[in-house]
Formats: C-alpha cells, structure tokens, sequence
C-alpha cells in the first residue's frame, strides 16, 4: 500500500522534517555545548534566509492549538503544588496587573518615540508584555536553582501568556471599536475567572475519572485528551484556553496524585509527557526562527532598539517595584517569605518573550494599519530576548549566587510536582 499525496501527508512530511532536523541539531548542540533552543532558533533563521521559499504553514492555530496546550500542560503538572500555594500572591500580581503594566510601559514608549499610534503600540504591548512559557521553562529546566524561584518563574510564564492573550484581544477589539476602561478592566477580569473555573472543572473530573482506572495507558490518555480537550472547550467559549489548560494541569498534578494516580501511571505521566515537552519546544524554537524575517527587523531596527528598552523598563518595575517592594515590605512587617534580591535580578533578565508573541503576530487582522512594522518590532524584541538575555541568564544565575539566597535552604535542578528532590535530567536542553 502506498501513501497518497494531499494535504495529510504534506503535514506528515513536515512533521518528521522537524523533529529529524531537531534531533540533528540536539546532537550538534551537545557535541559544541551550544544551548539546545538557541541553536534551534538560529537554524531556523538560517533556513529562512537561505530557503525563503521552503513552504511550510506556520499559523496562529498551529501554535496556539496544536503546540502550546501540550506545553503549557506539562509544566503546570510538575509544578511544586507546596511552592506555588506560598507564592501564588505573587503569581497574581505578575500575571494580572504585571502583564497591564508592561504593555503600556511598550505602547507609551513607542508612541513617544517612533509616532505610532498609541492604540497600535497597545498591540504591540500587548504582544510582548508577557514572559513567554515556551522559552522560560526551557531555560529554568536548565539551571540549578532554587525549587521556590523555579516555581514562581515557571507559574507565572504559564498564567500571564494566557492573559496577554486576554489583553491582545482587547486591543485589537479596541483598534476599531474604542473601549471604556471600565468595559475593558470587566472582559479582562471576566475571562480570567472563567477560564480557570473551566479548566479547574476539567482537571477535578479528569482526576476523579483516573481515580477508578487501574490502567496506565487509559489513565495517559486521559490526561492527552485533559490537556488538548480544555484548551478546545475554553476557547470555543471565548475565554482563554491556555489558563483553563494551566489550571487543569495543576489540578491534576495536585489532587489527581492524591486520590487516585498510581506509581506505574505517575512514572508514565512524567516520561511521556517529558517525550511530548521536549518535541513541542523544539518545533517551537524551530518555527520561531522560521517565521521571523530578517528584511522587517532591519526596517524596523530603530523602533525595535526603542521596544527593547521599553520592555526591559517595563520588566523592571513589575518586578523591583510592582513585586520586590511590596515583598520586602510583608517580610519586615509580618514575617512572609522573602524574595531575596538576586532572584529578582534573575526574573528581571530572565523575562524571555517567543511563541506566544509569534502566534499573536501572525494572527494580526490584514487590515490592520501598519501591520509590517508592527510585525518586525514584535520579532525584533523576540530575538533580542531569546539570544541575548536567553545567552546570558545562566551566567547571572551562576555569579548572582542564586542557589544559596534560597530562604528555604533547597535548590534543584529539577523538582517533582510534589516538591521531592530529583537528580538532574541529561536531556539536550542543559547543553
């Protein structure tokens, strides 16, 4: 028997293209000491610019439907339950009103700046003002950190991607049709509440279900159709996918242990859904260098250097002042958890932006005015992040001295969902 041409196998060929040319460019990361997503992105720009023409169909749904929700649920199943309950305030403030903050920070400068109307700059904010899950939790799974730090990084990157796309699609919605803030600050809020109801739904049944299978394979499948089936029903509501998946996944990585998940499907949940990680970043950082084009960053250049000081100050004041005074401010005054200094100067420069900005961009209405510069400013400030501070985050964890600043005396390479301690994972991303 033979396969047909068509669209499905097209897809096929794609697909094995990918992951063949990720698996190839693992090894030669690792044979160089190359970092994995950074070799990732940059052959992907080098095909672009030697191969503008190769063809591949890189949509806002591949990424937002098809990569993101398996992403984004790995994470929050392993994410430190115990950690994330002592620093879930902070989480908040970061994914809320940090993510608001750092897009107007974007859109005042570049209005100022460059001329561009302040509701098309909004976009771009909004675009950018989001650390992106993909990109962060690729890079912390490479540090030796501590398990505190990790979760309030990784926590937050799942939660606020799913609010810049709250924000995105406010201000697109206001480009035509001019919003009260009022109106604004309910839509924002509305769907944020939904979305995690939803996905918390999801996650309890999904928990209870595998609570009476004593089958690893069914109690896996389940946990495939948790994570791609909340993403699809939030967002066929019109709320946010990405915080129904985030908050299924905790879900069922905090109580679905509890009640009813088995050592043979616990060990099998990890495995697979690594597996599943792992191919998803790389075609990720693969179509991220795919899609960037290097003729719009350098007619942007001068807007791109005004949007990369904007996010940096934007970055800044979340985290030193929206976070870091109010956190000293409870621990001198009664007694909380301290977030030591150089962890913020690691979630300063540790805010990496990618897949979801790059999703965001190719979902821009063609209509919209300006669209190329807003295209090629939005890139520029990907790349910057992803090569220049994704380069050197690891050296300022390393001379920050951030593993002993852990006031709980830990730090890991890479906690369990349920806070043990495990040995560091030889995987191509700690190249």
């Amino acid at each position: 028997m033979t396969v047909g041409g068509g669209a499905v196998a097209a897809t096929v060929e794609e697909f094995a293209l990918l992951v063949g040319a990720a698996a190839l460019i693992a090894l030669v990361a690792r044979r160089f000491a190359i970092q994995y997503t950074l070799a990732l992105v940059l052959f992907g720009l080098g095909v672009a610019l030697v191969s503008p023409g190769i063809g591949l169909q890189i949509t806002p749904e591949l990424v937002l439907l098809v990569l993101l929700p398996g992403l984004v649920f790995e994470a929050a199943y392993q994410i430190d339950v115990r950690e994330l309950r002592r620093s879930f305030g902070w989480v908040v403030v970061l994914a809320a009103p940090g993510v608001v903050i750092s897009a107007t920070v974007v859109a005042l400068v570049l209005n100022l700046a460059t001329g561009l109307p302040l509701d098309l700059a909004f976009v771009v904010g909004a675009m950018v003002s989001a650390t992106d899950p993909a990109a962060v939790v690729a890079t912390f799974k490479r540090l030796r950190s501590p398990a505190r730090l990790r979760t309030l990084v990784d926590a937050e990157s799942l939660f606020n991607d799913g609010t810049a796309i709250v924000v995105f699609a406010i201000a697109i919605r206001a480009v035509s049709h001019p919003l009260q803030p009022g109106e604004a600050v309910v839509a924002f809020a509305g769907a944020v509440i939904v979305s995690a109801c939803i996905g918390a739904a999801f996650g309890v049944v999904a928990s209870r279900v595998i609570a009476r299978v004593d089958d690893h394979l069914i109690e896996l499948t389940i946990s495939l159709v948790l994570a791609y089936g909340t993403y699809l029903v939030a967002d066929r509501a019109g709320q946010s996918g990405i915080i129904a998946t985030v908050v299924a996944g905790i879900v069922l990585g905090s109580y679905g242990r509890q009640i009813g998940l088995s050592a043979k499907a616990r060990a099998a949940l990890d495995t697979v859904w690594e597996f599943i990680a792992f191919i998803l970043t790389a075609i990720v950082f693969l179509l991220i260098g795919l899609v960037i084009r290097l003729g719009d960053l350098t007619a942007a250049s001068l807007a791109i250097a005004w949007g990369v000081v904007a996010i940096l100050v934007g970055r800044a004041l979340v985290v030193y002042v929206l976070l870091g005074i109010p956190a000293r401010l409870l621990h001198t005054r009664r007694g909380a958890p301290a977030i030591p200094l150089p962890w913020l100067h690691v979630m300063f420069w540790g805010g990496l932006r990618g897949a979801v900005a790059v999703a965001l961009v190719l979902s821009l209405p063609e209509t919209l005015p300006q669209r190329s510069l807003i295209e090629g400013i939005t890139f520029g400030i990907v790349l910057f992040t992803l090569v220049v501070q994704g380069t050197t985050v690891d050296a300022l964890v390393r001379r920050s001295g951030v593993g002993t600043h852990d006031p709980a005396g830990r730090a890991e390479a890479g906690g369990s969902a349920a806070g043990e301690d495990e040995p560091p994972r030889d995987d191509p991303a700690a190249s």
